[in-house]
Formats: C-alpha cells, structure tokens, sequence
C-alpha cells in the first residue's frame, strides 16, 4: 500500500475522532467529485450501517417475542410439523441476520480505524456506489468477482 494511501487513511481517523459531530443533510448522498471518505461520506455510512443494524435487532426481538408464544404444543400433527417447519426457518433466517449484524460491527470499526471503503486486498477504493448498495463490502467489484471465481474452482474439485 502506497504511504500516500496510508496517510490519507490515518488522516481520515484523526477526523473521527476529532470531530463529535458532522452536519449531514438528510437527502446527502456520497458524490464521486468530492474527497473519497470524506467526514460527510464516512458520517453517512455510519448511519446507514447503525440504522440497519437497529432494523436487523428489532427483527430479532419480535422474532423471540414470536417463538415464545408460539411454544404451545399443537396436537395434530400436521399442524405441529407446519409450526416446526416455519420456525426452524425463522430461526434460519435469524441466524443469517445474526452474522450480517457481525459484519455491520466490523464495517463501522472500519469506520473508526480509517479503513472503511478500501479493499482488503488491494488497498483501491471501493466505489461508492457499491458501499451505498452493500455498506459492509470489504472489497472491489473487480476483487471479489476474482475470489467468488477462485471458490468456485475450489468448489468444484
């Protein structure tokens, strides 16, 4: 990684870290022609990754709430195997949710350590329109079609 990258990265968490809070419009959106993770843009991510977050555990919670009453005990047996069915699916689902929640943690500790939005592999920005669809992506487009093929290859042995 080159030492202008490394500088700009540490830059970016001195202003976290320096600055409580960032003026951010509500209808703001990251635009290339502005400083790539910049305090705005950073302050964005940050939000939206806090708000999904907060989706995913409310989620969570009326899906306990949902378990919990439906722990009755269901004489017939279709029924009952229907029930089982539809809460091992729950659950399924929850689980997934569980580790994407994971992921969002360690996207905003990307944040605070100034490594949010470059790619773990090659040090590139990730472009912003993929951080605004995928906000926990750790690499490039181009960096992660070549490790889902490098799978796939692997896979297929």
């Amino acid at each position: 990684m080159t030492e202008a990258r490394l500088s700009e990265r540490s830059g970016a968490k001195e202003r976290m870290t320096m600055k409580a809070e960032v003026f951010l419009p509500d209808d703001y959106r990251p635009a290339e022609d502005e400083p790539f993770m910049n305090d705005r843009q950073l302050e964005y991510f940050r939000r939206k990754l806090l708000t999904w977050k907060q989706e995913l555990l409310n989620q969570s919670a009326e899906t306990i709430d949902s378990l919990q009453e439906s722990a009755r005990n269901v004489p017939d047996i279709a029924d009952r195997a229907s029930e089982e069915t539809d809460r091992a699916l729950e659950l399924r689902t929850r689980d997934r949710q569980r580790k994407l929640v994971a992921k969002i943690d360690a996207a905003l500790r990307r944040i605070e350590n100034g490594e949010f939005g470059y790619c773990e592999v090659t040090g590139e920005p990730i472009s912003l329109k993929r951080l605004d669809a995928r906000p926990i992506a750790t690499m490039t487009l181009e960096a992660q079609e070549r490790h889902e093929r490098r799978e796939k290859v692997h896979r297929d042995d």
